[in-house]
C-alpha cells in the first residue's frame, strides 16, 4: 500500500509539472530551430533530451508530438525523432502562404498603425541592427523572424501572430537546408524599408517591398543540408 501510495504521488507531481515541462522543452527545440543552432535531420534522442532537461521520457515523448504536429519535427516507426527536412516543394509552400498572409499584415497595418507603433519598430529595427554588427548569429536570426511576428502583434492579433510564429520557425528550417550565403544585412535593410513605408502609411510600397523581402529570402535558398551535435545545440544560453 506505502508503494501504490508512493507511486501515486510522484504520478501526480510529473502531471503537476508535465505541462510546464513539455512546454520548456518545445520552446527550447524550437529556438534551436530558429536561431540556427539545431539542423534538419538532426536525431533527436528521448533519453539525451530526458537527461538535458532532467524530465522522464514521457514529457519528452509529449513534446516531439507537440513539434511533429507544427511539422519542425518527424516522428518515425522503430527510428524516433529527428529535426524535419522540408522538401523543394514544401519550401515554396511555405513561403508563398507566409507572401500572401503578409501581404495583407501590412495593407491592414497601414490603415491602423499609430505613432507609438513606429517607435516600437524603429526600436525593434535598432536591436537588430545591434546583433548584426555584434555577429550575434542566433541574436539576429531570432530577431529578423520577430520582426514579422511584431508587426502581426501591432495590429492587435494573437491568432495571426501565432501562425507567422509557427511560418516562421518553418521558414528558418528551410533555410537551415537550403541556405546559401544570404545577407542579414540585406534583409535588416530591408526591414527598414518597410517600417519607413508604414511610416508614410503608404500601403502600396509597403505591400511591394514585403512581397520583394519575402521573394528575396526565397530566391536565396539552395539545397545544403547540415548536421549537428544535440547536446550543444541545446545547451541552456
Amino acid at each position: 500500500m506505502k508503494r501504490l501510495h508512493h507511486l501515486q504521488v510522484v504520478g501526480a507531481k510529473e502531471q503537476a509539472a508535465r505541462p510546464g515541462s513539455t512546454q520548456r522543452i518545445v520552446e527550447s527545440i524550437t529556438a534551436a530551430i530558429v536561431e540556427r543552432r539545431l539542423m534538419p535531420g538532426t536525431k533527436l534522442t528521448e533519453q539525451k533530451i530526458a537527461d538535458i532537461f532532467d524530465v522522464s521520457r514521457t514529457i519528452v515523448r509529449q513534446a516531439l508530438n507537440q513539434l511533429s504536429r507544427e511539422h519542425l519535427v518527424v516522428l518515425e516507426p522503430a527510428r524516433g525523432a529527428s529535426v524535419a527536412m522540408p522538401s523543394i516543394e514544401e519550401a515554396r509552400q511555405v513561403f508563398e502562404v507566409r507572401a500572401m498572409v503578409e501581404s495583407a499584415m501590412v495593407r491592414q497595418l497601414c490603415a491602423q498603425i499609430t505613432d507609438a507603433h513606429i517607435v516600437q519598430l524603429r526600436a525593434h529595427l535598432r536591436d537588430e541592427k545591434d546583433a548584426i554588427h555584434r555577429t550575434d548569429v542566433p541574436g539576429r536570426t531570432r530577431l529578423l523572424a520577430d520582426f514579422h511576428v511584431l508587426l502581426a502583434r501591432l495590429l492587435g492579433n494573437e491568432v495571426l501572430a501565432r501562425l507567422l510564429a509557427d511560418l516562421l520557425s518553418r521558414s528558418s528550417l528551410i533555410s537551415l537546408m537550403y541556405q546559401s550565403a544570404h545577407s542579414a544585412v540585406h534583409s535588416q535593410d530591408e526591414h527598414l524599408h518597410i517600417v519607413d513605408a508604414l511610416e508614410k502609411r503608404d500601403a502600396r510600397t509597403a505591400i511591394r517591398l514585403m512581397e520583394h523581402h519575402i521573394a528575396n529570402v526565397e530566391r536565396n535558398l539552395r539545397l545544403n543540408p547540415n548536421s549537428t551535435d544535440l547536446a550543444d545545440a541545446l545547451r541552456p544560453l
